[in-house]
């Protein structure tokens, strides 16, 4: 595991526990030597894990479709900026590019993102670590209604079992990387 795609927000939220603790994941990121795989905005969460990241010495892989660049929302300091056409383009480069994936607090691209990198797991698409980096609560609701699918019969149980979650990010790392791919659920 040595570059993390971090899902974000483009906005930093209404309160600066978010922005402490996209700072503090970075901080983290930087003492065990890994990489930035992100969406390549200089804006809200994403700019601020991309600057903490960058002042560290760190790699930053921005990925960011042509019309983002257009509306001027690329950073300009990453390491590696890549300009794709579609945000499916984005998407499948950035699961391809991380070896594991953290969703911070985000809105619905986030919770897209998300959904989508539980959906390849389950179905053994790739077979990578996914984590909640539950700051202040934001997934306890998510959670709960993971739960709900669960008992309803929608969801399998392995699949919410291999989503780690924490708001440490010390935790949320050393559980990543003790991390161990499962065969896919029977239908």
């Amino acid at each position: 595991m040595k570059k993390i795609t971090v899902y974000c927000g483009s906005k930093k939220g209404n309160s600066s526990v978010f922005e402490s603790a996209a700072r503090a994941l970075a901080q983290e990121m930087i003492n065990r030597d890994l990489s930035l795989v992100y969406g390549a905005g200089r804006v809200g969460l994403m700019g601020v894990i991309a600057d903490e990241m960058l002042a560290g010495g760190k790699e930053v892989l921005g990925i960011i479709p042509q019309k983002l660049v257009d509306r001027e929302v690329a950073h300009s300091g990453c390491t590696e900026l890549v300009i794709v056409e579609t945000m499916r383009d984005r998407k499948w480069l950035m699961a391809e590019r991380g070896d594991a994936f953290i969703a911070m607090p985000g809105g619905i691209g986030t919770l897209e993102e998300l959904f989508e990198i539980m959906t390849l797991n389950q179905l053994h698409y790739i077979q990578k670590p996914l984590a909640l980096y539950n700051v202040n609560g934001y997934y306890d609701m998510l959670i709960e209604f993971l739960n709900h699918a669960m008992k309803e019969g929608f969801l399998y149980p392995e699949q919410e079992e291999l989503l780690i979650i924490s708001d440490d990010p010390v935790e949320l790392l050393d559980q990543m990387q003790a991390y161990q791919a499962r065969r896919p659920a029977d239908w």
